[in-house]
């Protein structure tokens, strides 16, 4: 089961009991309901009297390398006259990966359990009911999670402490962070009354464009790149930043950001360098230690420090491509292969119910073959099932020639396969022979299997939904994998043991692509 399904299946959940609790209201929750704070349901409240504002977000970011470590601190407080019961949505990382919840009344202080969702809410729902102070965090999205927080008694002031970590994946050279503020109203045609209890958040109330937010942001960080760091900016806040070394920054926003809460904040950088560089960062923890190296393209490539290259395109020909995603996917081959070097060489896979293979070995790059190719390609009509692994077993398999090659796998399909995990594993456990680059063609792309792919092979997406975007995706993705620069990574440990190493085994370092161990 992927990580993100199975955190959609589980919820964290925090209660404490604290003396003297009233049992709240269990009034029918009505229309007029409304608090100073966007995104809040209050259950039973009066207007203009029952309030749990959003005091203040306090938000602390710790990058190392490439993964991004963050502290959200948010602070309620019930300013009406009776306990209440509110709901409270919240935007995330599509990438987060939540490890923690905390809650604080006076000078009580709650960790959270996690459990499955339906235990959660049980749990939660016996703790409401018996007049206790508790917490429940959902993903309702993979970027949406909604917190409840039940019996907040009036003047209480409620400190919830969430952490998570992501991975920041760099494209075109540019590392970004983002730590999201909004969640948007989504539209829905189903009555409110009639929603299920996994999506009543929809329906939940927002500031409108324009609106200043009621509740103050402070959002301050450090980054730690292991190497020279370079164009540091955001493009949506005022930051101020200060250098230890060329290596290392911390920022925050500066104070006319107090009310910058309306808006996602979004931090970019560079890191330098005119050479293939590397870097370690070293943590020591309290029972084991750990390093995160970093390989770094240069800044500039030449044609000339790349080596002879070899592409291997498995081409989907199944049914559901039949149309304008195979036409697509012929220009993209087309526009690929006619790029390459005579010094270079490609072979094509295409797959359906079974695998056909243009060439017992991969040719030349040469006008010659690569018209012949064209010319296969042009002819090729879709029809049958979607057998990826096996065309994927079948590619790698081809026989190598004496020199040194960067080979790469390139993936054409619309991923409408239902083994994506199988296709995974196989990826990532033979990166140190091939790399491997999914490109997603169709009105309704498997982007699982694409994304999943992408993440296998330690790369970036590339989705193409319709005939008008492919010429444009097709060229960035062209020069995305056609800079290898360093082949047959290997690494060995000296000194020291290493376990729980990851990935197993490298890919190539790509001019667009920078490797982490």
């Amino acid at each position: 089961m992927s990580t993100s399904r199975l955190v959609s299946r589980l919820a964290l959940l925090v209660a404490l009991t604290l003396p003297a609790l009233a049992r709240a209201s269990e009034e029918p929750q009505r229309a007029t309901d409304r608090t100073l704070s966007p995104y809040f349901f209050v259950q039973g409240g009066d207007e203009g009297a029952d309030r749990l504002p959003l005091l203040g977000t306090d938000v602390h970011v710790d990058v190392v390398g490439v993964i991004a470590h963050v502290t959200v601190k948010q602070s309620y407080k019930n300013d009406g006259t009776r306990p209440i019961h509110a709901r409270y949505v919240f935007p995330a990382s599509t990438r987060a990966a939540v490890h923690g919840l905390r809650m604080t009344v006076g000078d009580q202080v709650v960790r959270a359990k996690i459990r499955e969702r339906e235990q959660a809410r049980r749990e939660f729902n016996a703790a409401k009911q018996a007049g206790k102070n508790a917490a429940l965090l959902e993903q309702q999205r993979p970027n949406v999670f909604t917190m409840e927080l039940a019996n907040v008694m009036p003047g209480q002031r409620i400190d919830v402490e969430l952490e998570y970590s992501e991975l920041i994946v760099p494209t075109e050279g540019v590392y970004e962070f983002v730590y999201p503020t909004v969640v948007g109203p989504r539209y829905s045609s189903t009555p409110a009354s009639t929603v299920p209890e996994s999506e009543r958040w929809i329906h939940s109330p927002y500031h409108h464009e324009g609106e200043a937010p009621s509740y103050s942001l402070a959002l301050h960080g450090t980054i730690a790149a292991g190497m020279p760091i370079r164009e540091l900016a955001s493009p949506s806040h005022a930051v101020r930043a200060q250098w230890s070394d060329s290596t290392r920054a911390a920022f925050e926003l500066e104070p006319g950001e107090r009310q910058g809460g309306d808006r996602d904040f979004i931090l970019r950088y560079r890191l330098d360098g005119d050479q293939l560089q590397s870097g370690l960062l070293l943590h020591r923890g309290r029972d084991e230690n750990f390093f995160l190296v970093m390989v770094q393209p240069p800044r500039r490539v030449d044609l000339e420090q790349v080596p002879p290259r070899e592409y291997v395109f498995v081409l989907d020909v199944s049914g559901s491509m039949n149309g304008y995603p195979l036409e697509t996917a012929k220009h993209l081959m087309q526009d690929l292969v006619g790029n390459l070097r005579p010094s270079d060489s490609f072979n094509v896979v295409t797959f359906a119910g079974g695998s056909s293979l243009w060439s017992p070995r991969s040719v030349p790059a040469t006008a010659a073959n690569v018209q012949a190719a064209v010319t296969a390609i042009d002819q090729l009509q879709g029809g049958g099932g979607t057998e990826l692994l096996a065309a994927l077993q079948r590619a790698m398999a081809l026989p190598r020639d004496d020199s040194p090659r960067a080979r790469s796998l390139v993936l054409v399909t619309d991923g409408y396969i239902s083994a994506e995990s199988d296709v995974f594993e196989y990826i990532r456990n033979h990166l140190d022979q091939a790399n491997v680059f999914a490109f997603g063609i169709g009105t309704g792309v498997n982007r699982f299997l694409i994304e999943g792919v992408a993440r296998a092979g330690m790369g970036e997406p590339f989705v193409v939904t319709e005939a008008g975007q492919a010429p444009a995706t097709a060229a960035r993705f062209r020069r995305y994998i056609q800079f290898p620069l360093l082949t047959g990574v290997r690494v060995a440990f000296e000194g020291f043991e290493a376990y729980d190493v990851s990935p197993a085994t490298l890919p190539d370092v790509l001019a667009e692509r920078p490797i982490l161990l």
